[in-house]
């Protein structure tokens, strides 16, 4: 007998409708499953055939032909096992199911028991506009319930799902708590009141934050430049309700949510180690999956020891740093993913990491030092809006307990005054920050007088600025005004933003 049932699936970010066919019919007993699916789901057999025959059932000695369709897009994860078996099940009529208004994933143990699967999140977003209910893991209950007005029904076994569809037992639909889920904000455990000194680079981080630009950190070992990265999410704004099931889709679709975890409230950090390889950082892979630009959307792409990375994980970051988004192209498919972050970057001045340090020697030599600061390129540094070096911590400032320095919270505050002026001057705009602005744009809101021209002319011809680091110059000091509340660019703003060039000074 033949029977269908609908269930889903994913590539990339994109999720799309999958019917499920099973096909019992006399033969050599085998089970064959088709529909370019990946080896997870071909490894579904061997699942299937014991959570079977564990679970009470009788598994049919006939030939199974199963098809997921459309069979012209790629099949991968191992959500598909549940509704399998149920389709087996119900064309060897051993429960009288009904299964026509549901939405079914699940992963299978040789036991018989439903386990956590990935990917249910956006897959219940689905679910909602193809107007089904949900037979979802217990597991991934409170993830999938998280979209309104969709009826989930969690279940922890094969025998529990065949008991509800059939009307052996009653399972009520899953409902959360929206008030206790966004009500509380969760808390960070760091905050910028526990950096001493280095208020340059705690000015250039507000900056930054406030106009979403690209920074890079130069200094000696121990200065805070990692102790700064980890306290920017501290000062961006709380995120949105988009942004929130933006991101969340994001990371159920790459496993990184749990039952104790089921959205993302807060900015995302993100910091890879400097091993990592392309794909890891881009995304892709046989079957597509995000990289650590994509993980980073919306919140903090932190790169620590940037010269050590290989030159083709740092170029490859040229597109999304420039676009906020990356493009992944197979001979069969493509994937289009967001990456529209905050990018902070560290590295140390020279090999050794004490070249200009006061507090001890650099054993490098010139040449050296160039060629690790030439692991660097000159285009992918035009795509960082500012950099700056951080000095060493006077030991006086160190060892004084009685520091005062701003809190997160009165910083952000001033970040979130800054993003309200760009909303509202960007509203007719398809963009939302001063990095974002175009030629037209730029042109449009960085008008400099006179003097300030004069200012800028004189920097270009001194420090050799490309054409992109004019840019970047314009669209920072535009970001220092709106700090300072002023309509127009002055020099004062624009002479702040120059200083925010530190590699163009020392590498020319």
């Amino acid at each position: 007998m033949f029977s269908k049932i609908f269930t889903l699936g994913y590539l990339g970010l994109e999720v799309y409708s999958v019917d499920a066919e099973i096909d019992v019919h006399r033969g050599l007993p085998a089970i064959s499953i088709v529909g370019l699916v990946d080896a997870s789901v071909r490894e579904s057999r061997d699942r299937i055939r014991s959570a079977i025959k564990n679970s009470g059932f009788k598994f049919p000695s006939e030939r199974i032909t199963v098809n997921l369709a459309p069979a012209n897009i790629k099949k991968e994860g191992t959500h598909f096992d549940l509704p399998i078996a149920l389709g087996i099940l119900a064309s060897t009529l051993q429960s009288n199911m009904e299964y026509s208004d549901y939405a079914i994933l699940g992963e299978l143990s040789l036991k018989g028991d439903v386990r956590e699967v990935r990917g249910v999140f956006p897959m219940a977003l689905k679910a909602k506009k193809e107007n089904k209910k949900m037979i979802v893991p217990a597991a991934n209950a409170e993830e999938a319930a998280l979209v309104k007005g969709l009826d989930v029904y969690p279940v922890k076994s094969l025998t529990e799902a065949v008991s509800f569809l059939s009307g052996g037992i009653k399972i009520e639909s899953f409902k959360v708590d929206w008030d206790e889920i966004f009500g509380n904000d969760q808390d960070y455990s760091v905050d910028f009141a526990d950096v001493k000194g280095q208020v340059v680079a705690k000015r250039a981080l507000e900056i930054v934050s406030a106009g979403m630009h690209n920074i890079l950190l130069i200094g000696p070992p121990g200065v805070g430049k990692t102790m700064l990265a980890r306290r920017l999410p501290t000062i961006l704004p709380n995120m949105e309700f988009e942004e929130i099931l933006e991101i969340t889709k994001i990371y159920s679709l790459a496993g990184l949510l749990s039952a104790n975890n089921p959205i993302v409230k807060q900015r995302t950090y993100r910091s890879p180690h400097h091993t990592s390889s392309n794909i890891a950082l881009i995304g892709g892979g046989t079957n597509i999956k995000p990289g650590e630009v994509t993980l980073a959307h919306q919140g903090v792409l932190f790169l620590d020891e940037l010269p050590e990375f290989t030159r083709g994980s740092l170029e490859a970051l040229r597109q999304p740093l420039e676009d906020g988004f990356v493009n992944i192209s197979r001979i069969n498919r493509q994937a289009r993913f967001p990456s529209r972050f905050l990018f902070i970057g560290a590295m140390n001045p020279c090999p050794c990491g004490y070249f200009g340090s006061k507090t001890k020697s650099c054993n490098c030599n010139s040449l050296g030092i160039q060629k690790y600061r030439n692991k660097i390129s000159g285009p992918l540094l035009d795509r960082i809006d500012v950099h700056i070096e951080l000095a060493d911590i006077v030991t006086k400032d160190l060892m004084n307990n009685d520091f005062l320095a701003e809190s997160s919270k009165d910083i952000k505050k001033r970040v979130e005054k800054v993003r309200i002026i760009q909303r509202d001057r960007f509203k007719k705009e398809k963009i939302f920050f001063n990095a974002q602005m175009g030629q037209k744009q730029v042109r449009k809101y960085c008008v400099l007088n006179a003097e300030a021209k004069d200012t800028l002319e004189v920097a270009i011809k001194y420090f050799n600025f490309s054409a992109r680091a004019y840019d970047k110059i314009l669209k920072v000091s535009r970001t220092v005004a709106d700090l300072a509340e002023s309509e127009n660019i002055k020099t004062e703003h624009l002479s702040e933003a120059i200083q925010y060039r530190a590699l163009d000074k020392v590498f020319v």
